[in-house]
Formats: structure tokens, C-alpha cells, sequence
């Protein structure tokens, strides 16, 4: 008999059990905010109408890079200078956005929100400690599965493969996580291990920040998310700030958590942010701030929902014309490198020239070549560039690179621009200025018809005209 009572009273502990869970799952039910918008800001119900003309203007892409850009980079050794080398998985890989700032922000909870992974196998751990230890790489694929980074980095159609330099150890902290979502059919997305500002560099076994530095080099879009309880200010927080100088453009500041304080506290955390990083971001218009609450739960009670959810659509729409814009942004890149190529090949053409000028049957060519590359300033390396082939003085290098640049390749194993030159493929100088001022404008304005390239129009850097001329090429 008390065999049976017990059997009673666990079957009725069970079913209380399920009905409670039951209820549980319809009060999460209702907490869960509405995703819709997200979709709808997106346009991710939308057709891919110009995905095959995108497909289309990202080979034609290819084909100016490595018939007229590439060539001389390998010829003047430009990789060896500037230790950023393109490839086809950097070219036709989609726009990545990246997420930076201290632990437990917020960071993996607005992908997981983004995305809609809650309560998903691959959903980002979440939580008070700090928790993502590993660079994680979010991105489309046929099906849902993680990669290991040893295995992301060998794979040459991918654009990781450059990021074997930081070592095994590095590699064995990063990991891919592929999955068919729409969003991700457009953007990639980098999660990143939180700055503990009591841990050093050699406690994570890996250079920190030079893999930091090289996400940020490749990043369309950078969020730098903090919440109310972090925006004290220390070393590796300001070291970071330092590696964003020059992509002021790009960087988004998110102060996440927002509901979790009345609006006047709100007020005063938005002030004292600011506060923190007016040192550390030296520019005339301070960063977008983005004031919310990213995860997938509702927004506290008594909070300015209103505000909160227009700052959110806003930094949808900003998202959403990074990936609008990532064709336009690619050629803009591709022709920034270019230009910087063609400096480089027209100073180490002038270096070789110069050396050639001042050399004699007597002269010692260790002592002659030394007192080039110490004073290129006493021999007008840097001066003649500017004068004969309209090259902007900002987009000159440093002088001291090319001591170093010099330091390991010898003046002898480059060849003069007007020897690089042959009957059937042309002159690569002239390549290389008809791809700056011909194909790379026109393949932008293919993209978009009717509309002016913008900044595509000024000579100052390259030197325009219906032709290029070639100042180099022998008569």
C-alpha cells in the first residue's frame, strides 16, 4: 500500500513539474522580444536580386588585382614592406564586422540576439564571469557545424589562412562556427575574447594584440561594446584604442545593459563614458554611440523602451549599409593598395636609379648603397617622387622602413621600372595606372550606374589623364 501511495505522489510531483515548466516556458514566451524588426531593417526577407551581377563585379575584381596589381607587388617585394598580402579569400570574402570591448559586456549575447540563437546548440555562452576565451568566427555554410582554427587557417579559400603566423597556440583559440542564416549569406561576424585588464600579453600565450590588429586591418565595421559597470579605463583598453587610430570611420561605441539603470543614472554613465575615451579617441567628430539593450530578453520595466528601440533600429540601418556598400568598399580598398604599390615600386625605382648614378669603377657599393638608404633626403629620393609623378605626401612611407626594407632584400635583386617592360604583356607601371585610373572607376560606376564614383575623380595621388603616361618605360 505504500508502495502504491509513493508511485501516486511521484507521478503528481512530475505533473506538477511539467505544468511548471510548462508555465515557465509561456512567461519566457511573452519576455522574449519581438525579432521582426530585425529581419524587416535588414531586408533579409528580400530576394538577392544583384547577387549574380555582385558575383560577376567580385571576379572582374579579381582579374584587375592579379593581372595589374599583383605583379608588381611581387616584383618590388611590396609584402615584405607593408606584411599584408591579399588573397582570393580576403577579395570575395563578405564584410566583417567586429566586436571588441572588456569582458562580460555583452559582446556574444548581441550576436546570439542578432542571429537568434537562443536556446540553440551553437548559441555563444553568455555569462556574469568572463567566458569567451577564443576569437570566434560566425559564418554562413550548408550546414550547421564548428571548424577548429587549425583547420580554418589551411584552408587557402577562406581568408584566414594568413593568421598561421601567430603561432599554434593562437590557432588553437580560434574557431569557426558555420551555419545557413540569412544575415550571415551578407556579413561574417568576429567574436572576441573580453579585455581583463589584470592579465598580460604573455599570460594568454598568444601577441594579443597584433591579432587583434590584424581583425581590426580587415574590419568593414567595428562595435565597441561597454555596459554601466565598466567604463574605467586601463592599459589594454587603451592599448586597443591606439590600434583603432585611422579607422575612426568604422568604429560604432555601444553602451549595452542601458535598461538596467533609471534614465537619470543613464544620463550620467552616457556623460562619464564619454569622459573615459575623449584621451584615447583623438578625432573632430566623436564615434556613433549606440545606447540599448542588445540580447533577446524584453527590456526592464519603467525604461525608455522608445528610445532604446529606435537606437536599436539605428544601428541596424548602419549595419545593414555596410553590407548595401560592401561591393564599393572592396574596389575603394583594392585601389588604396594599389596606389600604395605604385609608390613603392616608384621608390625602390628610384633607390635603384640612384645607386646606379652614383656608382663607379672605384666605389665600394656596401658604402655607396648604405649612404643612400641612411640620407634618401641628401640624394632627393623621396622629393623627385613627389615632384614628377603627383604623389600625395601623405600617402609617402616611412623613410626608416626602407632601412629595414633594404636591410634584408639587396638593391641588386630589383630591376628598373623601365625594365619591366616586355612586347606581349605591356609595361607593369602602365598596368598598374590603368587599373588606378581606368578599370577600377569604371568597375564602380558598373555597380553603379548613373551614379559618379565618389572619390574615385582626384589625381592628387595617382596622376590622371585620358592615357597614363609611363615616365619609365625606355623609348
Amino acid at each position: 500500500m505504500k508502495g502504491i501511495v509513493s508511485i501516486c505522489c511521484f507521478f503528481s510531483l512530475l505533473v506538477l513539474a511539467l505544468a511548471e515548466e510548462e508555465e515557465v516556458e509561456d512567461v519566457l514566451s511573452h519576455i522574449l522580444r519581438d525579432r521582426s524588426h530585425i529581419d524587416e531593417t535588414l531586408r533579409l526577407a528580400s530576394e538577392e536580386n544583384a547577387a549574380e551581377h555582385y558575383h560577376a563585379a567580385i571576379q572582374k575584381l579579381r582579374k584587375i588585382y592579379h593581372s595589374a596589381i599583383k605583379p608588381m607587388e611581387q616584383a618590388y617585394k611590396y609584402n615584405e614592406l607593408r606584411a599584408h598580402e591579399i588573397s582570393d579569400g580576403e577579395i570575395t570574402s563578405k564584410p566583417m564586422v567586429l566586436f571588441l570591448g572588456p569582458w562580460s559586456v555583452g559582446k556574444s549575447s548581441m550576436i546570439n540576439y542578432l542571429l537568434g540563437l537562443k536556446d540553440s546548440p551553437y548559441q555563444l555562452y553568455t555569462g556574469a564571469e568572463p567566458t569567451t576565451s577564443e576569437f570566434t568566427v560566425i559564418m554562413h555554410g550548408e550546414k550547421t557545424r564548428s571548424i577548429e582554427g587549425i583547420v580554418m587557417a589551411a584552408d587557402s579559400s577562406r581568408s584566414f589562412s594568413p593568421l598561421e603566423k601567430f603561432g599554434q597556440s593562437f590557432l588553437e583559440k580560434l574557431i569557426g562556427i558555420e551555419m545557413p542564416h540569412k544575415l550571415l549569406e551578407r556579413v561574417t561576424f568576429v567574436d572576441t575574447p573580453g579585455i581583463i585588464e589584470n592579465r598580460k600579453q604573455q599570460e594568454r600565450g598568444y601577441p594579443f594584440n597584433d591579432v587583434c590588429q590584424w581583425f581590426i586591418d580587415r574590419a568593414d565595421l567595428i562595435f565597441v561594446t561597454f555596459d554601466p559597470t565598466k567604463l574605467d579605463v586601463g592599459l589594454e583598453l587603451e592599448m586597443l584604442f591606439r590600434q583603432l587610430k585611422g579607422r575612426e570611420s568604422q568604429i560604432r561605441i555601444i553602451l549595452n545593459k542601458a535598461d538596467n539603470l533609471a534614465t537619470q543614472d543613464l544620463m550620467r554613465v552616457y556623460g562619464a563614458l564619454f569622459w573615459s575615451l575623449a584621451p584615447l579617441i583623438n578625432v573632430t567628430e566623436p564615434p556613433r554611440v549606440y545606447v540599448s539593450s542588445f540580447w533577446p530578453f524584453d527590456y526592464a520595466p519603467d525604461t525608455s523602451r522608445e528610445l532604446f528601440k529606435r537606437e536599436e533600429i539605428s544601428l541596424l540601418e548602419d549595419l545593414n549599409q555596410v553590407i548595401e556598400n560592401r561591393m564599393e568598399n572592396k574596389i575603394a580598398f583594392i585601389r588604396q593598395h594599389a596606389i600604395r604599390v605604385r609608390i613603392h615600386a616608384l621608390l625602390v625605382d628610384r633607390y635603384v636609379q640612384t645607386f646606379k648614378d652614383k656608382m663607379s669603377y672605384f666605389s665600394d657599393p656596401d658604402l655607396v648603397f648604405k649612404e643612400i638608404v641612411d640620407e634618401p633626403d641628401k640624394f632627393f629620393i623621396f622629393k623627385s617622387i613627389l615632384a614628377k609623378t603627383n604623389v600625395s605626401k601623405f600617402d609617402l612611407p616611412n623613410r626608416e622602413a626602407y632601412q629595414d626594407f633594404f636591410g634584408v632584400n639587396p638593391i641588386g635583386s630589383f630591376k628598373s621600372l623601365s625594365a619591366q617592360c616586355s612586347y606581349s604583356g605591356g609595361c607593369l607601371l602602365d598596368k598598374i595606372e590603368k587599373a588606378i585610373t581606368s578599370e577600377l572607376p569604371g568597375l564602380l560606376s558598373s555597380i553603379n550606374p548613373g551614379k559618379a564614383p565618389p572619390g574615385l575623380s582626384s589625381c592628387e595621388a595617382t596622376g590622371c589623364g585620358d592615357k597614363p603616361k609611363n615616365r619609365y618605360r625606355k623609348n
